[in-house]
């Protein structure tokens, strides 16, 4: 069984276990891997600014018909996992928990913001698109905390598809590339296509920093890479890349981090108490 079966195996499981029913791509053709409603395959009720974000991305997530489910119905929907991670602490007040568990700041140190999902930095303004981030975090004083930006993977670094390389395009402005001398020798050797990484989207993850960088400045961000870990030789060469990567554009000075979900869940299960049902859906659904 290869990583995504194995993800998907166990999310089928998760839904026998609370007793939903589940439907194809198509209602009743196609692999019975969608929840009838978006609500089952979420934690909580949606909160009413993360559901306006998604409709404003582009990836469609939200849109479905009578005959068809949303993306985000999906039992292996990285939407909906992002979305069960973080829109639990839109209304928190603080969040210093949720980032020091991700590594992203110090553990106990006060940190109010705001947590917003599906956006987009241009990198040129000559280009159509921008690249939609999963989740980022706004903090309420920027002269003490950084912008933390986060994108998050499920069962796409295992896919059999293959991912695309960067387009020669990005390099028609130096001036995106300031402080980024490795990260640019990187993207030129994975332009057009991408032979180095077979697991990891290094492309986009270089889209999202060119972004990043044009917004806030160079190294006035955290960039977290956000994956679920997987047994088996994909599972072991997808964290090579991501080593391999990170080593990279750590040279730079950009302030790149990644942890996988199960470390983030066992990390965030030390306050089960405080955080009950939150903590009991992450590990008994993603664990």
């Amino acid at each position: 069984m290869n990583a995504t079966e194995q993800i998907i195996a166990k999310q089928i499981e998760w839904a026998k276990n609370k007793g939903l029913q589940l439907i194809g791509s198509a209602g009743d053709r196609g692999r019975k891997v969608y929840t009838t409603r978006i609500s089952e395959n979420l934690l909580q009720p949606l909160n009413v600014k993360s559901r306006e974000e998604l409709e404003s991305g582009d990836g469609g997530e939200l849109k479905g018909n009578a005959g068809q489910p949303a993306k985000i119905q999906a039992l292996h929907s990285s939407s909906a996992l992002g979305i069960n991670m973080f829109d639990y602490w839109r209304e928190a007040s603080d969040f210093s928990l949720l980032f020091s568990a991700c590594g992203l700041s110090r553990s106990g140190s006060q940190l109010s913001g705001e947590i917003k999902f599906e956006q987009k930095f241009k990198i040129d303004d000559r280009f159509k698109y921008a690249p939609n981030l999963d989740a980022v975090f706004y903090p309420s004083n920027l002269k003490k905390s950084k912008i933390f930006a986060i994108e998050c993977k499920f069962t796409e670094p295992y896919s059999s598809r293959r991912h695309g390389g960067l387009d020669q395009k990005y390099f028609t402005n130096d001036s995106v590339w300031g402080n980024l001398l490795a990260t640019k020798n990187l993207a030129q050797e994975i332009s057009p296509e991408d032979s180095r990484f077979s697991y990891l989207h290094a492309a986009q993850l270089i889209k999202h920093i060119l972004g990043l960088n044009r917004q806030f400045g160079h190294s006035r961000y955290r960039l977290l890479y956000l994956w679920y870990d997987a047994l088996g030789e994909s599972g072991f060469k997808h964290r090579q890349e991501v080593e391999i990567f990170t080593d990279i554009i750590r040279s730079d000075g950009v302030l790149f981090h990644a942890t996988t979900y199960q470390e983030l869940i066992v990390c965030l299960a030390q306050y089960r108490e405080q955080h009950k049902k939150y903590v009991s859906y992450l590990t008994e659904r993603y664990l």
